[in-house]
């Protein structure tokens, strides 16, 4: 279990951001290519990952959501103050280290601890938690520029397999990702990384209804939302 805090306001609230700063630096030096950065998503990168969260379809009406690769919990931060009563979330992150830190914040943090009884943390691969249930949302937080093509393909495959009709979408990419690469990276890497970004956007055309550059960020992003077509459509 995490460290707790008493402290409120401002100050608990800074002290809670250099918390998840130092943990996500730690496992990013460690597990890079599952982090993808070496600081958490900022508060304007999360409000753009929640914009589905926020501007549901039926005024009041609970949602379903999964965001997957949680880490310690800053899109979670930006999902949860767009909750609302009957709205569940499952919080799907892979390594032990941050899932356990998540599971602490849910009772220590001021801004997801109110959502606690509607939060599950799932310590696992996506790819592990099965097809039994749907969901209206999903955010996911995965870097995929460091993924396979293939392995790309198969998690953006099981999104739209458990994602309802209607229902939508949002991962981000960091700006200029490829172009970085194409001077400094190893030629097999950035050939690995095109063939992913051609995945990426295969998919952004097929189903993409908007794309938001978020500066705000470190580095710089670029927030997808996907829209999986209705039976009908």
């Amino acid at each position: 279990m995490s460290e707790t805090k008493s402290t409120t306001g401002p100050l608990a609230a800074l002290d809670e951001r250099l918390r998840d700063t130092r943990l996500f630096f730690t496992q990013a030096l460690r597990t890079f290519h599952a982090t993808g950065s070496i600081v958490p998503s900022s508060p304007a990168l999360a409000r753009a990952m929640a914009e589905h969260v926020r501007a549901r379809p039926v005024p009041d009406e609970p949602l379903r959501i999964m965001e997957v690769g949680a880490g310690t919990g800053a899109i979670t931060r930006g999902i949860a103050p767009a909750m609302v009563p009957g709205d569940t979330a499952d919080l799907v992150e892979a390594n032990p280290e941050f899932a356990a830190y998540l599971e602490g914040l849910l009772e220590s943090d001021p801004v997801l601890s109110p959502i606690a009884p509607q939060a599950t943390v799932h310590a696992k691969l996506v790819g592990d938690m099965g097809t039994d249930r749907t969901y209206d949302v999903i955010l996911s937080g995965l870097p995929f520029a460091n993924f396979t093509a293939d392995a790309v393909r198969e998690i953006l495959e099981y999104y739209f397999e458990v994602l309802r009709p209607g229902g939508h979408l949002s991962f981000y990419g960091y700006l200029y990702t490829k172009e970085v690469k194409a001077v400094i990276a190893r030629r097999e890497d950035y050939l690995r990384q095109a063939r992913t970004s051609w995945v990426v956007q295969e998919w952004i055309d097929r189903y993409g209804v908007r794309s938001d550059k978020v500066l705000a960020n470190i580095p710089p992003a670029f927030v997808h939302h996907l829209r999986k077509p209705d039976k009908t459509a």
